[in-house]
């Protein structure tokens, strides 16, 4: 498999994720000794509390998306691995954080680490059970999948026609993907995820059963991974592994 991982964006967002982190832990610090010291500045104080809040939940959000071990991008690979120089992987180069592209067809990965049973009903997905003091103060909610899944498609399918305007673009898909083994997912076929949900360890066997359908053509997949390839200024990689440093 040809995998693509911007590197130097990575590491430009894990440095933002310890610059946030850092100056919302001293600003909250330093709100604490004001109002030890300085109890009548109480306007100083909840500035403090509140600015020193915002930047340490940015940080935690920023480590949960790029800097957290083992990092989604590396899960993902790990979990495909096997497949053959048919698929391209791109890791933040396209406007979905990872685009996977080969003879299952096109495929938006958009993966999670929430502990805890996964359901969706009514239009939205659900986490029960997991820390609560992890869902308060230490990650990111699940939040809506579902909008950001539509957001990325709608996104891509504007990428793929720019850059390819000739072509039909064919269906692409989305796969929400829980990365933690224990997490549990209770989504039924009939329940109607607007995406594919499923445990990290399910997915490779989940695109082997769907490229034995052949969605795609393979001249059509291999066009586009050419044109996605040139269009960042990549090499064609006769690898396993390529990790490309390029913006």
């Amino acid at each position: 498999m040809q995998i693509y991982t911007n590197e130097k964006l990575i590491r430009r967002y894990t440095l933002i994720s310890r610059i946030c982190l850092i100056s919302g832990m001293v600003i909250l610090i330093g709100g604490f000794y004001v109002s030890m010291k300085f109890p009548e500045q109480q306007s100083i104080v909840i500035l403090a509390l509140i600015l020193g809040f915002l930047l340490s939940q940015t940080g935690i959000l920023f480590t949960n998306r790029w800097s957290r071990q083992p990092r989604s991008d590396i899960q993902l690979n790990q979990a495909l691995k096997g497949f053959d120089n048919r698929y391209s992987l791109f890791h933040f180069y396209t406007p979905a954080s990872h685009f996977l592209i080969g003879p299952a067809g096109l495929w938006i990965l958009l993966p999670r680490f929430h502990k805890g049973t996964i359901t969706y009903s009514k239009g939205k997905w659900h986490q029960k059970g997991g820390n609560l003091y992890l869902k308060m103060f230490a990650q990111e909610g699940l939040g809506r999948p579902d909008l950001e899944i539509e957001n990325e498609k709608d996104l891509i399918l504007k990428y793929l026609k720019k850059i390819i305007p000739d072509i039909t673009v064919p269906e692409i898909n989305a796969a929400l993907i829980f990365t933690n083994d224990k997490t549990v997912i209770d989504v039924r076929n009939d329940q109607n995820a607007p995406a594919v949900t499923l445990s990290l360890n399910k997915l490779k066997d989940h695109l082997r059963k769907v490229a034995k359908n052949k969605p795609i053509s393979m001249d059509k997949a291999q066009e586009i991974q050419l044109k996605v390839i040139s269009d960042k200024g990549l090499e064609k990689s006769s690898d396993d592994q390529h990790d490309a440093e390029k913006d």
